[in-house]
């Protein structure tokens, strides 16, 4: 399949989610899990689109879609900063 069928059902699923909701906590739970590493993910596309310019660049894996998803703008700085320093 196309990468942008994929995305664009993944997308929609996730805007049926969040406009029904989730019968049970344990699907609410993995939904806002979910939607949280897909954030994360997107956090890290646009520092390293930005980034790409000061040589900054932070590959985008689950461990640090996760990182990035669950702590923010402080977590993607945080793997901007150990970028920095280790490479």
């Amino acid at each position: 399949m196309e990468p942008v069928i994929i995305i664009a059902v993944l997308g929609g699923l996730i805007i049926l989610l969040l406009f029904t909701g989730a019968p049970f906590k344990p699907a609410r739970f993995i939904g806002q899990t979910a939607i949280k590493i897909v954030i994360g993910a997107l956090l890290l596309f646009f520092l390293n689109a930005v980034g790409n310019r000061y040589g900054i660049h932070v590959p985008i894996n689950l461990i640090t879609s996760v990182i990035s998803g669950f702590l923010g703008i402080p977590g993607v700085l945080a793997l901007a900063a150990i970028d920095h320093w280790v490479l």
